[in-house]
Formats: C-alpha cells, structure tokens, sequence
C-alpha cells in the first residue's frame, strides 16, 4: 500500500535514537500531520476498518436489544458466580485507559519530550476506553433505564445510593476521569484546531474548527493562559491515574472472598492497567504509523521507550503474582490457600497458564534490544499481553467465586454466545470512535512537535 505522506519517509532504523526525523521544518509538519484530515488522505484500509468494526458495533447494538428484552439471564452468570464477563470486560477497558493519561499527565510533568508523538493518539483511546468501560455495568444493572437510581439525587422514593459499598465509588471515580481526561484531551486540541481553521479549504471544516478553537490567535496571553490551564489539568490527572483503579480494586478488595480480600489489589491493579495500557497503545500505533506514513513523528525511540515501560510494568504485574501466593502461604489462611492452588490445579488451570505465558513469560523478550527494535514481534507481544491481561481478570473474578467457603455451593461458569458478542462488539465501537477520532483530528499534535523541532535545532546550534 502506498504511503499516505507525500513526502519521503526514511527507513525505520535511520534516526531510530532521535526524537522526529530530519528533513522537517515548521510548514512540512503542518502539512504532514494536517493534512492527513484536511487533504482527506486515507487509505483503503481505513474504509475496510471502519466497516468491520461498524459491524461489529450493529452486532453489540442487536445484543443489547435481545438483553433488555430477555434480561441478564442470557449470560452465563449463576450461583455462586454472580459476576461474570461483564465486570471482567468493565476492569480490562478502565485499565487499557490508563495509559493515555500516563504518557499525557506524568510525562508531561517530568518534562519527558518523547511522549510528544504519542500523547495526543493515547488522550483519545483513553476516552473511548472508558466509553466500552462504561457501558458494561450500565447493562449489568438488568434496568439499564433507571441509571440514575445510583446517582445522589433527592427523590420521592427517599432511596440513596449506599456510599459504604465500592460499586458506588466506581460511578464517581469513572466520571471523574472521564471528565478530566476528556477536558485534558480538548485542552490540548486548542492550538491545533486553530492551525486547522486558518489552513482549511472548506468552509464547513473553517466554521467547525473556528468555534472549537474558541476564538485561540496564538498570542501571549492565549499561550500563557493554554500552559497554565494544561498544567493545572495534568496535576488533576496524575493523582486519577492511581485512584481510579484503586477504586475499581475496592471492588473486589473490600469483600471477605478467599482471593479478593487483600492489600495488594490496589497497585497492582494499578500497575496491570498500565501494563495492559501500553500494550494497547502499540497494537493501535505500529499498524497506524505505518499506513499513514508516520515514520519521522514515531520514531523507533518512542516505540523503544514504549517497550521499555512495557516491560518494567509487566515485573510489577508478575511481583504482584508472586506476592498473592507469598501472602496466602504467609497468612496461614486455609481457604486462601485453597484457592490458589485451585487456580493452579483445578478446573480453570488452563486460564492460569495461558496467563503466565503472556503476561509474565512473553514479557520477559522485551529485555532484548533486537525483539524491541522489530516492529512485527512488538505487534504480536502487543496483542499477546491484551489477551492475558483479560484471561488476569477472568481468572480474579471466575475463581474466587466459583469455589468459596462452601463446598456445598461451588459451581463452575462459561460465558454465552451473549456474552461473546458483547464485548466483541465494545471492540468494534471502540475502533469506530478510533478511525473517527484519525478521520477529523490531527492524531498527533502539531503545535508540540513544532515546539519539539525548534527546541531539537536550538539545541544542535548549541
């Protein structure tokens, strides 16, 4: 396929230790970033995305029909596993999340220049991460109309949510950063839709992109009060990176389950969600920077970068393994160790080895430099970690209740065909809202890869 630049992009191993590739000045950015949603230049392959993942998403909708009109009987769910596949998928989408608001927030407050290719693209699989997230337990509510039961409001029934039960906190937290991050992504738009409406041709995109720049001329006042305004988003941000999965630990940790109550959730929930985060970010960004030709704005010292945080979350995911059974030996706990040598022996050990194999075994190539510097295995580790951070969460929720502190109770679960197109069909919406999101907006910012190129020159002439 043909590249979607018009101009020459250098080989994948040429500047692979700088920051953007050479031959760009100020315009040549504009144009090659810009122009990929003002000149409409997009590949076939775009169209064939959109149409699957829109097929997808019409397989999601006719799901979501035949569940309110049968209720959430079609699941798999029983007794004693209450929970099942849609508080598994509700955990995995929060966690693919975290990692845009990682490489925006954090890096951006500790001056790291490399997130500057990549930021802009994670804000917006942040979002719509969070929007697959939250439809899940929307629809595990049985009701789904009657939403706002959970939300403080003062109503004739005198009914209030239980604010001692986490359930409640997820519906705070999960707002909460939705908001932030989506005003942080907006924030950052600014400039760049600015740059849009002086550059377009067609007077829809002038008019669109002249009311969402909102009046922005690029003077001091308006950089002043932009920096003051992102910086303040990003302190409001970072602290979200660790509460909100916190949070969705408390879920789980708080209960008296052989499995669930421990200390250890909340990092290494955290942690996992970074991990998957990453992952997600180069499945996305390798096939993407290839077909639109972006070669020079990610170079292989982001995808490196990239790899290496990977990796250095992943030692934290396969710690926190090593410390949940350190723990249940240490606590003397008969029904704990029950439990995890029931993960590892008993009816669901297949999901407990397919976990290790690619979260904690499959990490471990990315030590190498030759694995990290070769785009086709990345992509392949990439997908492979998305896969066991799902089987991580299957196996949390699945095991801990299928076998509790009743013999007489213990049952086993599988997902139904319901549960199998729903959340295939989150994926199509998630890479509807994606091909979106790279069809109207610039998908890497423009104004800090420019502000990253003066900074580079001034540095060489010095």
């Amino acid at each position: 396929m043909a590249d979607a630049n018009n101009h020459k992009q250098q080989p994948d191993n040429d500047g692979q230790d700088h920051l953007i590739g050479p031959g760009h000045d100020i315009r040549s950015i504009d144009d090659s970033i810009g122009g990929i949603v003002l000149e409409q230049r997009h590949p076939a392959s775009w169209l064939f995305a959109f149409a699957v993942g829109s097929a997808l998403f019409m397989v999601f909708l006719t799901s979501t029909a035949y569940l309110i009109l049968k209720g959430v009987g079609i699941w798999g769910i029983n007794i004693p596993v209450a929970w099942g596949w849609a508080i598994i998928n509700f955990v995995w989408w929060v966690g693919i999340g975290h990692a845009g608001t990682l490489i925006s927030a954090i890096l951006l407050l500790f001056h790291q220049d490399w997130r500057t290719s990549i930021n802009r693209f994670a804000e917006a699989m942040t979002l719509f991460a969070v929007a697959c997230a939250s439809l899940f337990p929307l629809l595990h509510l049985g009701r789904p109309w009657l939403f706002y039961f959970i939300m403080p409001y003062p109503n004739t029934m005198g009914m209030w949510p239980q604010f001692r039960s986490p359930l409640a906190w997820d519906v705070f937290a999960v707002n909460t950063y939705a908001t932030v991050s989506a005003l942080f992504w907006y924030v950052g738009l600014v400039p760049d839709l600015a740059t849009m409406r002086d550059r377009a041709k067609n007077r829809i995109t002038q008019v669109a992109c002249g009311i969402a720049s909102l009046g922005w001329r690029g003077s001091a006042r308006h950089w002043f009060r932009y920096e003051m305004a992102y910086l303040l988003l990003a302190g409001l941000a970072t602290p979200l990176v660790v509460s909100v999965h916190s949070i969705v630990s408390y879920d789980f940790a708080v209960s008296l389950i052989p499995g669930w109550h421990t200390t250890v959730f909340p990092p290494y929930f955290v942690a996992g969600a970074v991990f998957s985060g990453f992952a997600m970010v180069m499945t996305l960004m390798i096939p993407i920077r290839k077909l639109y030709g972006l070669e020079d704005f990610i170079t292989m010292r982001h995808i490196n970068n990239m790899a290496k945080i990977t990796l250095a979350t992943g030692l934290i995911v396969a710690y926190g393994y090593s410390m949940e059974f350190f723990v249940g030996w240490y606590s003397g706990h008969e029904e704990e160790q029950f439990m995890l040598m029931n993960r590892v022996t008993g009816y669901y050990w297949y999901v407990f080895a397919a976990l290790i194999l690619c979260n904690v075994l499959t990490t471990q190539l990315l030590w190498f430099r030759s694995i990290r510097q070769n785009l086709v295995a990345l992509f392949i580790i990439s997908i492979i970690i998305n896969i066991g951070m799902w089987l991580e969460r299957y196996l949390i929720v699945i095991t801990s209740l299928h076998a509790d502190f009743l013999p007489s109770s213990w049952g086993t679960y599988h997902g139904t065909i319901w549960d199998w197109t729903l959340y295939i069909g989150t994926i199509g919406f998630f890479v509807v809202l994606l091909l979106v999101f790279i069809r109207f907006l610039p998908m890497i910012s423009m104004f800090e890869m420019k502000h990253l190129h003066h900074k580079l020159q001034h540095k060489a002439k010095h």
